[in-house]
């Protein structure tokens, strides 16, 4: 069995002036929400036990800091890919959109990992879960948060529908 991971990234803080959409960095909270991903990134018996992945990470800076302080030096995490497609600022990115770059990247030998934003993360775990936790139904995907489907091992990720298996939401 497979896995894909899907987070949105942590806090942000509002841009400073000048300073673009792109370019916001995480907030004091946003920092602390990538400690505690990253604790379960590398516990086996959490989060971790979901890897190793390949991801696909959005370019903007507070995704880009939402990878590196959650995963990158655990074991959770191995090959990656950054975007700036899937960044929604400069376009609409589509859960589509998100399904295709994962597909591209799909070496369907690893479980996958995808860091992005909102409401891109939301609309692509409704679009793939066979169900969700009824929160998700009514409200935003949250920030850091990290929801688990299990996708076959014998095939590309697709528009299909998958189990959901876990869900990780730091504080």
């Amino acid at each position: 069995m497979r896995y894909l991971t899907i987070v949105r990234h942590c806090e942000s803080s509002p841009a400073h002036h000048g300073e673009s959409d792109f370019e916001r960095v995480l907030s004091k909270r946003g920092r602390h929400q990538c400690e505690q991903l990253r604790k379960w990134a590398s516990n086996d018996h959490k989060l971790g036990r979901y890897g190793p992945t390949t991801a696909l990470v959005s370019n903007a800076a507070r995704t880009r800091e939402t990878f590196e302080r959650a995963f990158v030096g655990t074991a959770f995490v191995g090959p990656r890919e950054f975007s700036d497609l899937i960044y929604n600022g400069r376009r609409d990115v589509s859960a589509e959109d998100l399904l295709i770059d994962l597909a591209a990247l799909d070496p369907v030998t690893t479980s996958l990992l995808v860091v992005a934003h909102n409401p891109t993360v939301h609309e692509l775990l409704l679009s793939l879960a066979q169900s969700v936790p009824d929160a998700l139904e009514r409200k935003a995907f949250p920030l850091g948060g990290a929801f688990v489907l299990a996708l076959p091992d014998d095939r590309q990720i697709g528009l299909a529908r998958y189990e959901f298996v876990a869900s990780y939401v730091p504080d």
